[in-house]
């Protein structure tokens, strides 16, 4: 039987918690948004997971995948907590490199994203949201709390994206 991305159940954990500390609903945010990408994904083919079905565009979902394994690992682990780890999919030359899926292997892509998000758990584990880092990349400092809201604004933007490439796909909508 072929493989096809893993059907997940989603955890509406910060819509049954209307109350609590910031960095609980921050985290149960930063997660929903996780596993609505890969809900996104649930069930499909790696061809199905490949195409890019909104003309001009050149979106995939599973090209928003690996763009997610890179989001997560630039902000969280280089910028961040100053880790040394270099791209996943992304050259100096090619920034955009995620994108380009058609010899990309899905199910293993789907495996680094998982492992991606479970290093960046690990970095953020017991950190307060006001420890502040320097930004690399723009030799600025910037809170925890300010990485978390650019990653879920980055999560907002392409899950929408994800919304429609699985509704062109087949058919499939939700929220």
């Amino acid at each position: 039987m072929a493989w096809t991305a893993p059907v997940i159940t989603r955890e509406l954990k910060p819509l049954a918690t209307l109350t609590g500390d910031e960095r609980t609903l921050v985290d149960g945010w930063l997660d929903l948004e996780r596993e609505t990408l890969l809900w996104k994904c649930g069930g499909l083919t790696p061809a199905q997971l490949k195409r890019r079905c909104v003309e001009p565009s050149g979106l995939s979902l599973l090209g928003l995948v690996r763009h997610m394994a890179e989001v997560e690992r630039d902000w969280f682990r280089t910028r961040f907590a100053g880790e040394r780890v270099g791209y996943l999919y992304c050259t100096d030359d090619d920034l955009d490199a995620e994108f380009d899926v058609e010899d990309a292997d899905a199910e293993a892509d789907l495996a680094a994203y998982l492992r991606e998000i479970e290093a960046c758990r690990r970095v953020t584990s017991g950190r307060s949201l006001d420890e502040v880092s320097i930004d690399p990349r723009r030799d600025a400092e910037m809170s925890l709390r300010w990485v978390y809201s650019a990653m879920l604004v980055e999560y907002a933007r392409h899950n929408g994206h994800a919304d429609l490439l699985r509704e062109r796909i087949d058919g499939a909508t939700g929220h």
